[in-house]
């Protein structure tokens, strides 16, 4: 079966670049990009361009009821992603949808509700799940090689802001557009992480912002501190301050018995015997994964493999990191 797929909202940056989710749909065999939409005609056109030149539309309401897609990829500026979603779901489509998935979590909160009620099939792709540290983790987890955990940490330091200006994403620096800096944007991956890993809720313990590298109206740094439910710590550190294309980033799950790190591509697991060197990955390019498995998913009849309550939990402590900070 060819699955008709539709995007919503695509000047955001992800539509071609990091994620490039419309690049992965019109690589997939089984996937026909059927239409694209945006409020701006010429972002939509620059984009379409550059996947096949599929039918543009500047409305994505008037795209559904032209061409009504099997599934649709949802984009957008952060301010504009809950009402996107509501619609979505008032119109019953199976859908997609970028992080954070709102400005705060009231508003993803208000999406989950709905979606629960309806039953309604919402994808989201937290990424680093597909990764080669959350896999390996998981299954040393599974088999007791850490004993007791301790602490994980995470931090993702992408480029500077300036990347999404030339990306027609000039929206991510105005707080009421995008909610927040690195940590609306960056921070559900490092909370999911935490939360994927310890499989418990969790708190925010203190926080701290920084917008000293670059002197824009949104934080280009951010430094948080949480606790698990049975005590295991976490810091997670996100920012834009890379100096040029690429990620400073590092991935660590340490236990009483092994630690395991991601950093530089190199997986390594420390245990008492010794450093063993492990198969990594680029930890900023599994969304082919997380997008053919949402499709797969839906296709089966099955739930999302990661789905909004999973971002809601991720949000709700962004939320609470930012009024940590604010506190300060």
């Amino acid at each position: 079966m060819t699955i008709r797929v539709a995007a919503i909202a695509v000047s955001h940056w992800h539509a071609l670049n990091d994620a490039a989710y419309l690049r992965h749909l019109v690589a997939m065999a089984d996937v026909e990009l059927v239409g694209i939409a945006d409020a701006d005609a010429g972002i939509v056109a620059r984009r379409a361009a550059e996947v096949g030149n599929p039918p543009t539309f500047t409305d994505y309401r008037d795209m559904l009821a032209t061409l009504h897609p099997d599934f649709v990829i949802a984009l957008g500026r952060h301010r504009q992603m809950a009402a996107i979603a509501h619609d979505l779901i008032d119109a019953g489509y199976p859908f997609l949808m970028e992080k954070p998935m709102g400005i705060n979590a009231a508003e993803v909160e208000g999406v989950a509700a709905k979606a629960a009620r309806r039953n309604a099939f919402i994808a989201v792709p937290l990424a680093q799940r597909y990764g080669a540290f959350a896999a390996r983790a998981r299954e040393l987890i599974a088999a007791k090689a850490f004993g007791p955990l301790s602490h994980i940490y995470v931090r993702i330091n992408r480029p500077g802001p300036a990347r999404y200006p030339a990306w027609d994403c000039a929206w991510m620096l105005d707080p009421a557009e995008a909610g927040g800096g690195a940590l609306r944007n960056l921070g559900p991956h490092g909370f999911d992480m935490f939360l994927h890993l310890t499989g418990e809720e969790a708190e925010v313990t203190g926080a701290q912002l920084s917008r000293r590298a670059h002197d824009v109206a949104v934080e280009d740094y951010a430094s948080v501190m949480l606790r698990s439910a049975s005590g295991v710590l976490g810091t997670i550190e996100v920012g834009n301050g890379f100096p040029r294309d690429g990620t400073d980033g590092e991935w660590k799950l340490a236990g009483r018995d092994a630690i395991l790190t991601m950093k530089d591509d190199v997986v390594k697991l420390a245990t008492a015997a010794g450093d063993k060197i492990l198969p990594g990955t680029d930890m900023t390019s599994p969304y082919f994964a997380v997008l053919r498995d949402a499709l797969d998913h839906w296709r089966k009849g099955l739930a999302p493999p990661i789905g909004v309550h999973d971002c809601l939990r991720a949000v709700r402590l962004i939320d609470q990191a930012y009024a940590s900070a604010s506190a300060r």
